[in-house]
């Protein structure tokens, strides 16, 4: 019980660590119960991947994790995912509440805009570190993955083919090439 809900600690410190975009959570949740053994790396990839093809924040994916922790009752299932779901967006309310009241000062800081421009070009390098590890390094294995990625990138960038049609035809390109 006590390492499941260590789970929790850590799902609203990957959320406390966000800048830039939800596509840096993704490693810090997989080394939080991946690494554990409280869910496969298959699983965490299968939440992953439905979390890219499905509309919304990439935080819901805490949900998905949280709905699969084996945490004790009331706590199990769907009730787990709604508390990892509220466990990675309270640093984000937090902030927004704590930061409110000097958020026109904040703005008009030079310091603090530079440390802001600072901070965004670190957040660049993160998501290429995010995108590499788990992304890359689990679906790209062989030539063939990487065929079929430049393919769908080409359909969705040029050819503006819709998301859910590019997700159909690259799980049909995979299977039928295996």
């Amino acid at each position: 019980v006590k390492k499941r809900l260590a789970s929790m600690r850590e799902e609203y410190q990957a959320g406390a660590l966000v800048f830039g975009g939800g596509h840096v959570v993704p490693p810090l949740l997989q080394a939080s119960v991946v690494s554990p053994g409280w869910v496969s790396d298959a699983q965490f990839l299968t939440g992953y991947a439905a979390a890219q093809a499905v509309p919304g924040p990439l935080f819901t994916l805490a949900a998905y994790l949280g709905a699969l922790l084996a945490l004790p009752a009331p706590w199990a299932g769907w009730a787990g995912g709604l508390l990892m779901l509220a466990a990675i967006f309270l640093p984000a309310f937090l902030l927004v509440a704590g930061a409110l009241p000097w958020w026109q000062r904040l703005r008009e800081n030079l310091a603090a805009q530079r440390a802001l421009a600072g901070i965004n070009a670190a957040v660049v390098g993160v998501l290429l570190a995010a995108f590499v590890h788990p992304v890359w390094s689990s679906a790209i294995r062989q030539t063939s993955d990487a065929c079929i990625a430049a393919i769908a990138f080409a359909l969705l960038q040029w050819l503006r083919v819709p998301p859910v049609v590019v997700v159909l035809l690259t799980a049909l390109a995979a299977w039928g090439m295996q």
